[in-house]
């Protein structure tokens, strides 16, 4: 199981940015909605930090407090794909964000319970 995280960018204060994660699979393919896709993030100097999972279907989202509100993640199914949408977005919003998959758990937040990890995408919201 690959993961390609992609959609980071420079942005002013308050503005949005999508990001999107695309599974992919070797062989003959996987499962998609099986998966819980679970976005992470590490500012600069900060440990990462847990910012909101999308559990197998059909169970609800799950966010971190500061993402609660602002943040909104979903999945194309046909495409393989989960996003991020972030809104109003702050400069203690900057951070490496990833994309990480599962399917040990329905949802989990916290990294260990994650076995296939995507690059992550940079994030940069000015003031």
């Amino acid at each position: 199981v690959q993961l390609q995280a992609s959609g980071g960018g420079l942005v002013q204060s308050g503005y949005s940015l999508r990001l999107s994660c695309r599974l992919s699979c070797a062989g003959s393919g996987c499962d998609f909605m099986s998966y819980a896709v679970g976005w992470f993030r590490q500012a600069p100097g900060k440990e990462h930090e847990f910012v909101a999972v999308l559990p197998s279907n059909p169970n609800p989202a799950d966010y971190a407090h500061f993402a609660d509100g602002r943040f909104t993640v979903s999945r194309d199914g046909a495409m393989h794909t989960v996003y991020l949408r972030m809104n109003s977005l702050e400069p203690e919003d900057t951070a490496i964000y990833y994309c990480a998959a599962t399917r040990r758990l329905i949802r989990s937040r916290a990294r260990s319970n994650y076995d296939f990890w995507g690059r992550g995408t940079q994030v940069t919201v000015s003031s």
